[in-house]
């Protein structure tokens, strides 16, 4: 593919650039932000109760009864994560969210361990939330069962194709799912509570099942171990709570007021998804749904075995076919809006992992092309990256959600917990200096809030440390140490490098005694002698044409065309019994150097240029070894010389006018005079 067609494909594919001008119109209003920024935790209520109910499942029937419980203490904690967040995005609008919080107030180390805490958990958002719609797309159409990998990884590119269009097209285009997943399930609670209350709410189509327990818990559940399990299962209901704290790392992406919408948007994602994950745990307790890790062992029918011939329906699927089961339309719309929201619940990750990136880019704790933006105004670079890692999960794990949310939950609540920290410090230090009582007041208010905030996070991390511990949420935390001590590495670097390059006051611009210049040559052709016109034009101290001896008979046909074209610059052939090129040129080099040190040494290199990539793998690469190899060679220069070939200049016309006839059609040109 030529150049200008990989542009024009680049263009059809994520639209025409825009001016850095332009990244006011990209802002997002309300409306669009909320979909995009809260739909991983709206999305979390289709996975959540599943997970609260299949943990307690172990123990069997008996331990469901804690299901309701487990709900509410879980609302509860995300209710005051989002009072508590509100209080971060007032305080620091400028999009660091966490990692800003820790550091500013905590230091570069906690910073830093936020900043990989929440990298590792945007990566496990795309793969879970992947993963979960992958196994609903499979239960819905059977040719899938088997293949959710694949359909996984397709979904990720997919999502990352419409975020390089940039944040407003994507949150535009994922918005009316998203309010459309709302409304259903929504609606779907509301119908079935009135159901309920006129007594015509069916049972599930599971009820009729008992629930046969793990081998430990066979002989009754002890107390310690009833408590331990309904930890586990808080634990991992408290997915519900990710995805919160994405709205602090995007207030730059909302309209002005900036801070006061994006605090609008917290408190509506917070009332809407405790709503939502309290209605369909009531609902599956009162319709008597039953759940469990292996349906096919586990799920008795009169007291034998369902068999691995079962297929067990996710619980939002099985309150939508009882609740809708004289309507089913109501049903599809149920189960089709639930895979969508599932899918592009990973969207919240890709607008909070590349904000993150560039803050931490600029900070130089990760590579500084993350922090600049694509021909979309969007961090392009960071989120190719978050795309591939989230990938190599879901290809590692198989798309298995029970697998891969053990890993999930361990990165955002040690983000909460520091910030929190951090935030109470932060009014702390505030109310040292301010003396208006009003403000002093609503300082105290928001410390409060924030402590609270830092007791129920520190607690709930426990909890999830404790009980996931073994079960995969080690390999997080690695991840994190990981990226951690890469991260410092690269500061360290970064730091290095810019202390080498600093102007000292006693450094001056010295000029070398000599230039020395060599111009390559393999043969006597046009490219040669442009190389050699343009180093004589230089006006070097000492030019010489070098070439190297691999073969005498080549070698000898060079220097007596060298002599017949009477070329006025002297040709020096390096000896090299072992048939190398680059190993004479470097030593020859080395020996200039060696000689006279304070000299220059710069080396001319004709290269082709061609039009084609198949092109270009047929020249030029022992010129790409040698040029490799001299940049690691003090007081040496090198220049490339260009020689245009036909195929290249063919390209480049090829090129102008494509884009002469696209800049019209774009501006709506019209026929100047001349033209008719």
């Amino acid at each position: 593919m030529t150049p200008a067609l990989g542009d024009i494909g680049k263009r059809l594919l994520l639209g025409r650039k825009l001016r850095s001008t332009q990244l006011g119109e990209t802002l997002l209003p309300k409306r669009i932000a909320l979909p995009v920024f809260a739909s991983d935790a709206l999305s979390s209520v289709a996975y959540a109760p599943d997970e609260i109910f299949l943990t307690l499942s172990i123990a069997g029937l008996a331990a469901m009864t804690f299901s309701w419980k487990v709900a509410i203490v879980v609302a509860v904690v995300l209710l005051v994560v989002v009072l508590s967040y509100r209080q971060n995005v007032h305080a620091y609008p400028s999009g660091g969210g966490d990692y800003e919080v820790a550091n500013v107030n905590l230091g570069p180390t906690a910073g830093l361990t936020v900043a990989s805490a929440l990298l590792v958990d945007y990566t496990l958002t795309v793969a879970v939330s992947i993963s979960s719609a992958a196994q609903y797309a499979a239960s819905a159409i059977p040719a899938l069962e088997g293949h959710q990998a694949t359909a996984a990884v397709i979904a990720v590119l997919f999502l990352t194709t419409m975020n390089l269009r940039g944040v407003r097209e994507s949150g535009t285009a994922f918005a009316i799912p998203t309010y459309v997943f709302m409304v259903t399930i929504l609606g779907m609670a509301a119908w079935g509570f009135g159901r309920y209350l006129l007594g015509d709410l069916p049972e599930a189509s599971s009820a009729g099942f008992d629930i046969a327990p793990e081998e430990q818990f066979t002989h009754g559940v002890g107390g310690l171990a009833m408590a331990f399990l309904v930890l586990r299962a808080f634990s991992s209901g408290c997915a519900a709570l990710t995805g919160v704290e994405a709205i602090s790392n995007g207030v730059p992406a909302f309209r002005k007021p900036k801070s006061k919408n994006a605090a609008t948007t917290l408190m509506l994602l917070g009332c809407i998804s405790i709503t939502m994950v309290l209605s369909v745990v009531t609902l599956a307790n009162v319709m008597k749904v039953r759940f469990a890790e292996d349906p096919a062992t586990q799920l008795l029918r009169d007291g034998v075995p369902v068999g691995e011939g079962y297929h067990q329906d996710p619980i939002i699927g099985q309150l939508a076919k009882g609740i809708f089961d004289h309507f089913s339309p109501g049903f599809y719309l149920v189960a089709a809006a639930t895979g969508v929201i599932l899918v592009l619940a990973a969207n919240t990750a890709f607008n909070g992992f590349p904000v993150l990136g560039s803050i931490l880019a600029r900070d130089g704790y990760l590579p500084r092309q993350l922090h600049t933006r694509g021909d979309r105004l969007a961090f392009s670079n960071g989120i190719v990256i978050l795309a591939g890692f989230a990938i190599l999960l879901i290809v590692a794990f198989n798309a298995e959600v029970t697998r891969l949310i053990q890993l999930y939950i361990v990165g955002v609540f040690v983000s909460f917990t520091i910030s929190q920290t951090g935030m109470v410090r932060h009014w702390t230090r505030l109310l040292r200096t301010e003396q208006d009582p009003g403000r002093r007041r609503k300082m105290q208010r928001s410390r409060v809030i924030n402590a609270v905030g830092l007791s129920f996070t520190g607690v709930v991390l426990i909890v999830v440390l404790a009980t996931k511990f073994l079960l995969g949420a080690y390999i997080a935390i690695i991840a994190m140490a990981v990226l951690f001590l890469m991260m410092r590495g690269i500061r360290r670097h970064y730091e290095t490098v810019r202390r080498q390059m600093a102007v000292e006051e006693d450094d001056q611009l010295t000029l070398p005694s000599r230039v020395h210049s060599i111009v390559l040559v393999s043969k006597l052709h046009k490219p040669t002698l442009r190389a050699l016109a343009f180093a004589k034009a230089a006006r070097p101290y000492t030019l010489e044409a070098v070439t190297v001896d691999v073969d005498r008979e080549e070698s000898d046909a060079l220097q007596a065309e060298w002599d017949r074209h009477e070329v006025p610059i002297p040709l020096k052939r390096l000896a090299s019994p072992y048939r190398e090129i680059t190993r004479p040129i470097l030593q020859y080099v080395r020996d200039i150097r060696r000689q006279s040190p304070r000299d220059v040494v710069m080396v001319y290199i004709p290269e082709y240029v061609v039009g084609h990539w198949w092109e270009q793998v047929l020249h030029n690469q022992s010129a790409l070894r040698l040029k490799v190899q001299l940049l690691f060679t003090p007081g040496v220069m090198v220049t490339s010389v260009p020689y245009q070939l036909l195929s290249s200049q063919a390209a480049e016309e090829r090129k102008d006018r494509e884009e002469r006839v696209a800049g019209q059609v774009r501006r709506g040109a019209r026929k100047t005079s001349g033209d008719r």
